[in-house]
């Protein structure tokens, strides 16, 4: 299960906003859009969301694989979000969802996708089920649960030995990423809901947790250009990925990103 351990170095788990399922599956997409090696010009979540109205991707026990294919190279690398209340997703066990595994599928990975699901289907069956997630009190616990299966996986398939290896590099980026100090293997990924709402006149308020940004997103002029493109621009250090907008009355327009940085 490389992709997914990919996924839990490079800061790819994230607590889903909501229930609700097609912005859920939104969510997840547009992280994946976000990853700087795919190049920043897809737009998946339209593609996810048809595929998902003429095939369910929950695969039971509480657990959901949607995925998407694109052109060319490149690996196989997922997207992981967790839902702590669960997501009414029209699984055929009826279960609610509570964990999302989203893949981007290149061409010249298809199989390695299939062994990827298959060896998370077995890893979540030999458990049992998936309660230590569904039940799990913060997004670390999920992460560690989550490296359990993977090690667990690889130890099937691997020496002893490398297995150790594996394990402890797991490990030591999902320490990093929880900032306890530990080497890097990766680099983690920091993602920050921004909204910016668009007035009379290309006057704009941003609202973000990082004061800078939202500073200078309101003295740029071309804002109001940029923000009618409705795609992701670059605002370094990060990487503004739209996600929708909702218009009101007196010509107000209230726009929804996520603010993408990936950490020194």
């Amino acid at each position: 299960m490389k992709s997914l351990l990919n996924a839990l170095k490079d800061g790819r788990l994230i607590e889903l906003p909501d229930t609700d399922k097609e912005r859920s599956l939104r969510f997840l997409a547009h992280l994946i859009e976000a990853v700087p090696e795919l190049g920043g010009e897809l737009s998946l979540d339209e593609e996810i969301i048809a595929r998902e109205k003429t095939c369910n991707t929950g695969i039971g026990l509480g657990v959901a694989c949607p995925h998407v294919r694109g052109a060319g190279g490149g690996e196989l690398l997922c997207a992981v979000g967790w839902s702590p209340l669960g997501i009414d997703y029209g699984s055929k066990d009826g279960m609610k969802v509570h964990l999302v595994v989203m893949y981007y599928i290149p061409d010249s990975d298809k199989n390695t996708y299939l062994k990827e699901v298959s060896s998370l289907a077995g890893a979540i069956k030999k458990e049992g089920s998936i309660q230590s997630i569904a039940k799990a009190e913060d997004i670390a616990t999920v992460r560690e649960q989550l490296l359990d299966w993977v090690s667990a996986a690889l130890d099937a398939g691997i020496p002893e030995t490398k297995a150790r290896m594996v394990r402890l590099e797991a490990r030591e980026a999902a320490a990093s990423i929880e900032g306890t100090g530990a080497a890097a293997t990766s680099t983690p990924i920091t993602i920050k809901p921004l909204l910016i709402l668009e007035m009379a006149k290309d006057r704009h308020i941003v609202l973000s947790h990082d004061p800078a940004l939202g500073a200078a997103l309101e003295k740029d002029p071309n804002l109001a250009a940029t923000l009618s493109q409705e795609g992701q621009f670059e605002h370094p250090p990060y990487r503004l990925v739209f996600q929708q907008k909702t218009s009101y009355d007196h010509d107000r327009i209230l726009y929804e990103y996520l603010a993408v940085k990936r950490e020194p």
